[in-house]
């Protein structure tokens, strides 16, 4: 995926989680749902792609989804947020991004159930074109690729960002 998708994903989430400064939520949310993407850093140390801890793998497990959810809601809790329901929220943002790219055309599967199996998995619909991963992406195939997310995510951008009635010029 080129990550327009995971945004979309966290600002809607975030919206829709927001009962005050809908922006912040936002964006606390589209961090988490890129956060998985950590392990391209790896990448840049040497850790092989297929490995564990290579790309798609550990970090984009359903098990590190829970452990981000938890985290989360450990952080939310200090502004007041109600632990169980942030963290069961949080945690289905950071594992739609496993299932996300599980649902890519192209790479080595995702590895969703580590650490009880290295094994990479893809889901049986794969709609969703692989981008090209650091600057292969700035090429026109990372660019289309950019542009078919936009489409395709633009409803949950659309929620993300419309004006709430409480927010527009009507309500002053």
């Amino acid at each position: 995926m080129a990550s327009l998708g995971h945004i979309a994903v966290g600002m809607a989430a975030g919206r829709a989680w927001a009962t005050s400064r809908p922006a912040r939520a936002m964006v606390s949310f589209a961090a988490l749902s890129m956060l998985p993407d950590v392990d391209v850093l790896g990448m840049a140390a040497g850790v092989p792609y297929g490995a564990p801890l290579g790309h798609r793998g550990a970090t984009h497990s359903l098990v590190m989804a829970a452990v981000l959810g938890l985290a989360f809601a450990l952080l939310a809790r200090g502004r007041g947020r109600r632990f169980l329901p942030t963290a069961l929220v949080a945690a289905a943002v950071a594992a739609s991004h496993g299932l996300l790219d599980a649902m890519t055309d192209g790479g080595r599967g995702v590895a969703l159930l580590w650490p009880f199996t290295t094994h990479r998995y893809f889901l049986p619909w794969r709609p969703i074109p692989v981008a090209p991963i650091g600057a292969g992406f700035l090429s026109a195939e990372g660019l289309a690729v950019a542009g078919w997310e936009l489409v395709v995510f633009l409803p949950f951008f659309a929620y993300a960002l419309w004006p709430r009635a409480a927010d527009g010029p009507m309500s002053r």
